[in-house]
């Protein structure tokens, strides 16, 4: 079976033009492993949508299937385009149609309006909150205010005054992800707001541990500092991985922009 092998910003996947039926969720656990086989954050299947351009379905390393990726929209554009797909396209995810555009090695995703109540996180609270803000989550005794919000898939951001190289993320990151609050598990993220143009965060991926960047992170750590008022519409968020760039207006859709690249290409055996 052939693949590619892809990055945005060190976030790497594996595609896969699926034209069969198969295990998917077991293919992902094996190809996504670092030791016994490619080696990736998550595999992208490149199918046929009658809705979209192409459909997008996203598998994580422990076979999970996830709603939306950002980055690996943005791969899966660079991929697209490169067989010779239009500039512009629309992708049908889990999560809903997104519209993406190639601008130079640069690719734009919208990413959609974020989902802001509990219902749409999903998160178990008893409050009936248009938004969540700070909502306190206790985990291995320590309060995290958590910033809670969908981007087509579950996210908690913690907006921190200590430095996020700082932040034990390993050891708290699975206990955010798993917290009974969440009944679908959630992507954690923890940020620095350097200014108002300027964000530093790392991310705690549902279903694959830290990466070194996520593009629907990158969006919920933008749309939970300017929910705060602590960042202007158009902002920088710098990962281990790379600078994205994010543009919300506090109202309408989500865009993301950055770099997507092919890797390598190979054949697994099957």
């Amino acid at each position: 079976m052939k693949f590619a092998k892809m990055q945005a910003t060190g976030n790497d996947f594996v595609l896969v033009e699926a034209d069969t039926e198969r295990d998917w969720p077991q293919l992902a656990k094996s190809m996504c492993n670092r030791h016994f086989g490619i080696g990736a954050d998550g595999l992208i299947l490149f199918m046929p949508s009658k809705v979209a351009d192409l459909y997008m379905r996203f598998f994580n390393p422990d076979g999970s299937e996830a709603e939306a990726c950002g980055n690996g929209l943005r791969c899966i554009t660079r991929y697209a385009i490169d067989k010779g797909y239009a500039n512009e396209l629309t992708v049908q995810t889990q999560g809903g149609v997104r519209k993406v555009q190639a601008q130079g090695k640069q690719i734009q995703v919208d990413m959609g309006i974020p989902g802001l109540k509990a219902d749409e996180i999903p998160m178990l609270i008893d409050e009936k909150l248009d938004i969540i803000l700070d909502c306190p989550i206790n985990v291995e005794d320590r309060i995290l205010p958590l910033t809670c919000l969908s981007m087509g898939n579950p996210h908690a951001v913690c907006l921190l005054e200590e430095p996020v190289a700082d932040f034990p993320l390993l050891e708290l990151g699975p206990r955010v992800e798993n917290h009974p609050a969440f009944p679908q598990r959630v992507n954690f993220e923890v940020a620095n707001v350097s200014d108002r143009k300027k964000i530093v965060a790392r991310v705690w991926e549902r279903g694959v541990g830290e990466t070194l960047a996520c593009g629907s992170g990158a969006c919920a750590v933008a749309v939970a500092a300017r929910l705060h008022n602590r960042v202007d519409s158009h902002v920088d968020v710098t990962l281990p991985g790379g600078t994205l760039t994010i543009d919300w207006d506090g109202v309408s859709k989500v865009i993301l922009t950055g770099p997507a690249e092919l890797v390598f290409l190979g054949e697994w055996p099957d």
